[in-house]
């Protein structure tokens, strides 16, 4: 297995950032600067910059008839995680860009997915197998 990854993302407001990263998704916070904050997205480091430009928006791909945006991050889930993040997400009242709903229904690749965007606006997918030994099968 490999070792934790580290994605460095841009944002224009870390209390915002805090409020979303550690509030809505319930990660825990790490080491941080005026500029920066280090965040625990199930065992992987992530990190907020703070950054004046806006954002790049590729526009979407279309991926089972929906319009996935790019770029984007995310999280493969145990199913029942996502199905907390659901109601997480809902509880809060935070906007999905997809919302919830299962990709590629009967098909090799069937998953739950679903994307939101922070408050700064990059687009994150957080999507789940059923069987987690098909997320990479064809």
């Amino acid at each position: 297995m490999l070792p934790p990854f580290h994605l460095a993302f841009p944002v224009d407001d870390l209390d915002a950032a805090r409020a979303f990263y550690g509030g809505v998704l319930g990660c825990a916070e790490g080491r941080s600067a005026t500029t920066w904050v280090d965040f625990d997205l199930a065992g992987h480091q992530i990190v907020a910059h703070r950054v004046s430009a806006t954002r790049v928006d590729a526009g979407a791909n279309p991926v089972d008839g929906d319009g996935v945006p790019i770029p984007h991050f995310g999280l493969v889930l145990p199913w029942d995680e996502w199905e907390s993040l659901v109601s997480r997400l809902r509880d809060a009242e935070w906007p999905f860009e997809l919302g919830p709903r299962v990709r590629f229904r009967g098909e090799v690749g069937e998953q739950g997915t679903l994307f939101v965007r922070d408050p700064a606006g990059n687009a994150l997918e957080f999507k789940a197998f059923r069987d987690p030994d098909r997320l990479f099968a064809s």
